[in-house]
């Protein structure tokens, strides 16, 4: 069974976690690394350290989207491998909601996943090759309280991996969503004391991606759900 390779990888929503780990091991299996970002100077390190190179971008702006892969594909190539890690956040009782915050959540959680994809895609086509990853959380698939409209916006992104899914899979193009059923470890946020191994590790993340990227096409995934071992259903 022939494994899938991957030449150029661009990160959407670039930033610490998941994003750096990544693409540090993107950068470690030999991909050129291409990170977007609304504010590329917290990238500086990572791009250091990985080789990667950081492009400004508003993953919601069609024209913005567009020129940032226009930009990847002549300073590095056409991307056959994009994750899209962004997503927007507005929490409040839903009486106090204000609808530009609700609308602006939905665009970065969703809007731009589409943008983003569609750029994509078109580049996949012609070669029958490539692969589209989607980060979703535990809100794609059941609403919490006082945070609708963050699970408005991952329902959207769900919903568009999966149907993108069902096209695109006999095309060539491995589609997969990732629901991340808990809280990230990282630096600043780290597990309470009485609760050890209750986060989930980035790196630990990270590989199972890649692992999803290493299917043969005989057996692919659309969708992983990934919890900590101690995280009760």
């Amino acid at each position: 069974m022939e494994t899938p390779k991957y030449k150029n990888a661009l990160i959407v929503g670039a930033g610490e976690g998941l994003s750096a780990s990544l693409a540090r091991l993107f950068a470690r299996e030999g991909i050129k690394v291409a990170l977007a970002a609304r504010k590329v100077e917290k990238l500086g390190a990572l791009c250091t350290e990985t080789g990667a190179r950081a492009f400004a971008c508003d993953a919601t702006n069609a024209e913005e989207v567009e020129r940032l892969f226009g930009l990847v594909e002549r300073e590095i190539d056409a991307p056959d491998l994009v994750v899209y890690n962004a997503s927007g956040r507005a929490r409040g009782a839903f009486t106090d909601l204000v609808a530009a915050d609700v609308a602006q959540t939905i665009a970065i959680s969703a809007f731009g996943g589409f943008l983003v994809a569609q750029q994509a895609v078109n580049r996949m086509l012609p070669n029958k090759h490539g692969a589209i990853l989607f980060t979703g959380a535990s809100a794609s698939v059941k609403g919490y309280a006082q945070s609708a409209p963050f699970a408005m916006g991952k329902f959207a992104l769900r919903g568009l991996a999966q149907s993108m899914a069902r096209e695109l899979s006999p095309q060539g193009i491995h589609i997969a969503h990732f629901v991340i059923d808990g809280g990230i470890r990282s630096a600043a946020r780290t597990e309470p004391t009485d609760r050890p191994d209750s986060m989930l590790e980035p790196d630990a993340i990270a590989l199972s991606y890649w692992n999803v990227l290493q299917q043969p096409r005989s057996a692919w995934t659309w969708e992983l759900e990934l919890r900590p071992w101690v995280e009760k259903f």
